[in-house]
């Protein structure tokens, strides 16, 4: 089973995509980790690689590209990424929602940063984002047809989003 996990910074996606990745016993790639190598290859934080990437547009449909290409090669898997849901053919396609507060209190206890600061990072990075998803691809991240699933990580902690899932893929199971 292929399953895209997708959400905003702090929703809890990549928590979420790891406990899964462990309890089904298959592989998870995120795009938020090639990102961050990307940006690292760059010597740039997160902000200014996004700043950089909405000036090159290669960056995003590179890390579009190879998330495709490794989801077309697994039966089995978990991709984890803002847009993924757009470009992988999955069984099951999730996105996450939280309030910006508790996106925000998740980042400043990971990254150990003031609130203030995580929240105004925040802002401006989904901004940055969406801009460039428009310009790119022409997609609107407020658009939620493509998934089958909203959740709420904001009133569920992760393990319980993973039962959740795990639920749902078991009632996909009994349908097919």
């Amino acid at each position: 089973m292929v399953i895209t996990i997708s959400g905003l910074a702090g929703s809890g996606t990549t928590t979420v995509s790891k406990i899964l990745s462990k309890k089904m016993g298959i592989p998870y790639i995120s795009a938020g980790d090639i990102f961050r190598q990307m940006a690292a290859e760059k010597n740039m934080d997160i902000l200014e690689f996004s700043k950089f990437a909405e000036e090159n547009e290669d960056i995003d449909i590179e890390i579009d590209r190879k998330q495709s290409q490794i989801a077309r090669e697994h039966d089995d898997l978990i991709v984890e990424g803002r847009l993924c849901a757009h470009f992988i053919d999955a069984d099951l396609k999730l996105w996450f929602i939280a309030p910006l507060d508790t996106r925000t209190n998740r980042i400043c206890q990971r990254e150990n940063k003031p609130f203030e600061s995580i929240k105004e990072e925040i802002i401006k990075r989904s901004n940055s984002e969406a801009k460039r998803y428009r310009e790119i691809h022409n997609i609107d991240i407020e658009n939620m047809e493509v998934y089958d699933l909203i959740i709420n990580t904001g009133s569920f902690q992760a393990e319980s989003v993973v039962r959740i899932i795990l639920k749902v893929i078991e009632v996909i199971s009994c349908q097919q």
